[in-house]
């Protein structure tokens, strides 16, 4: 609040966010520190009420990076049980399938030596091992506001006050928040960081790039019948449900004790306003390829979230004066292996590394550019860079897609002269709702397919009703104005949450009602919204979804 002094503490460096990123960063820091006999104090804020409550992947993992981490993962238990044993990539026409020879399949595709994770159980464990370094952990806490020093460097963050009513003002349960000073910060808050947006539009760092593409994955954690589950088996589909024109595909990953995680990456470029991603991942399941592994199975979690898919060439800058950008907050996913992980692993480590110089030469508040130098000099860059194209290519359609993905990655192997670029921001490219073919979506049978409600409560989702509502709006005549009559009330459908309805008041007029309890943090909103009127901020620490195994 606004006159309200907030206490402060100090440290070397200050991570923003508890994810595979922000949790190596830490250690790497840490494990320099011993080597070199210094002291100096780390600490990560995580949003979530405990690390890994917010983490949500599919997740098969690259093992590379972590074994550059941390050399003895398996001894010390991390928790990567499951080896891949056999991929299957199959495409789904509405009844059929045509399953790909494993022989054509571009190396890409291909997953020995990968694990079968929760990805949440994988960010416990590093909590775990950055706690055993001496690194200062405090979860529950959300970064709500970047702080600057005169000369407009990155200070530090303050936390988001605790106990403010919906109307604005303290309640009894008041608390300010705390500034975090740092002489370096490290954003990882993930994909549509809230502060990393502002960062990227105080410090222009995407200028000269293209604009970052982005998907929405919804994923569903399912007990199925034993006879049916094959441990470490993992299967791709592209096609069905989606339309040609549409980017997408599934995954559907068998992990240990007979749980089998399913989903739906959608791409955020989508066209047609009548799309709902999370009906078409409900369509997804019933198909007859698939649908057989869930008969007589439980679902038991639900979670969705935003994904940074545009690569390499979306890349925007990694550091500003006073701080840098890791993960998938700067958007180091490989969009052609499905995979982020490893590159959240690796880029935490670069930074780590950049920063421990500059702490070492008694540098504070300047650009870690040995960072990004160092990145370029990868192996995570040469992975990037043979992938560059891949998101370009599927913007003109999945066939054009399909067929230079096969030339670069499997006929040339990565070793292809041309770069593709695009220039349009997903936000821009839904088409008017009367120049696009309605879809009805069948019913939910709460047996295989379920509706959205049903699916949040089991996300374990949270949020105090009494508090100011996190998903704002610039203008709050936008969505009735022009979303609605343009684009019939997207919000309604691109939301896998139901936070968004219209609804009419007692003089028959829309207005849109906004359900903020029912967020599961996926940032959809803040990207899609064709007007980007939507700007998700964070709500109190501790709240939103609890995935305890996704």
């Amino acid at each position: 609040m606004q006159g309200t002094e907030r206490e402060s503490m100090e440290y070397d460096v200050v991570i923003v966010g508890g994810g595979p990123a922000g949790l190596s960063t830490a250690i790497r820091l840490k494990q320099l520190a011993a080597e070199h006999g210094r002291e100096i104090g780390v600490c990560v804020l995580e949003k979530g009420g405990e690390i890994g409550a917010h983490i949500l992947s599919g997740a098969v993992v690259d093992p590379r990076a972590l074994a550059e981490l941390i050399p003895d993962w398996k001894e010390k238990g991390a928790p990567l049980n499951t080896a891949v044993t056999e991929d299957r990539f199959l495409f789904l026409s509405e009844t059929g399938a045509l399953a790909t020879p494993n022989w054509l399949l571009p190396p890409c595709f291909h997953n020995e030596g990968n694990y079968v994770v929760s990805l949440g159980k994988v960010a416990r464990w590093l909590g775990e091992q950055a706690e055993s370094l001496g690194v200062d952990i405090f979860p529950g806490f959300a970064a709500a506001e970047i702080l600057y020093n005169e000369d407009g460097s990155v200070k530090g963050v303050a936390t988001g006050d605790m106990g403010v009513g919906r109307d604005g003002q303290p309640t009894d349960q008041y608390q300010p928040g705390m500034e975090l000073h740092a002489r370096y910060t490290v954003f990882a808050e993930g994909s549509r960081g809230h502060l990393g947006r502002q960062l990227n539009e105080r410090f222009k760092l995407d200028a000269g790039k293209d604009p970052q593409s982005y998907g929405i994955g919804i994923k569903e954690l399912w007990e199925i019948d034993p006879a049916k589950h094959r441990p470490g088996l993992v299967i791709h589909t592209s096609g069905w449900p989606l339309d040609a024109d549409t980017y997408g595909g599934s995954f559907l990953y068998h992990l240990e004790d007979n749980k089998v995680a399913v989903g739906l990456i959608v791409g955020l470029d989508y066209s047609n306003p009548w799309l709902s991603p999370f009906e078409e991942f409900q369509r997804f399941k019933t198909h007859p390829s698939i649908r057989g592994f869930f008969e007589n199975g439980k679902r038991i979690a639900y979670g969705a979230r935003s994904i940074t898919a545009g690569g390499l060439l979306a890349l925007p800058k990694l550091v500003f004066p006073g701080g840098a950008l890791v993960g998938c907050e700067a958007g180091f996913l490989n969009a052609s292996r499905i995979k982020g992980s490893h590159a959240a692993i690796k880029s935490g480590m670069l930074a780590a590394e950049a920063a421990f110089e500059a702490l070492a030469a008694d540098r504070s508040h300047d650009e870690l550019a040995s960072y990004p130098q160092a990145f370029e000099a990868s192996w995570l860059h040469d992975e990037l860079h043979k992938a560059r194209n891949f998101k370009q290519w599927f913007k003109k359609g999945r066939t054009v897609g399909t067929l230079m993905t096969g030339i670069e990655q499997w006929l040339l192997r990565g070793n292809f002269p041309w770069t593709v670029h695009h220039d349009k921001p997903d936000h821009l490219s839904l088409k008017p709702a009367a120049d696009c073919p309605r879809i009805e979506y069948p019913r939910p049978d709460g047996k295989l397919t379920f509706d959205r409600l049903g699916s949040v409560f089991i996300s374990n989702t949270n949020h105090d009703e009494n508090e100011p509502i996190h998903l704002t709006l610039k203008d709050p005549k936008v969505p009735v104005e022009i979303n609605l009559p343009r684009y019939a009330g997207p919000e309604s459908r691109y939301c896998p949450a139901g936070v968004y309805e219209f609804v009419k008041d007692d003089d028959g007029a829309d207005r849109l009602q906004i359900n903020a309890q029912n967020c599961v943090h996926c940032k959809t909103c803040d990207i899609k919204d064709p007007t980007q009127n939507i700007v998700w901020v964070t709500p109190q620490g501790g709240e939103g979804p609890v995935y305890n195994e996704m």
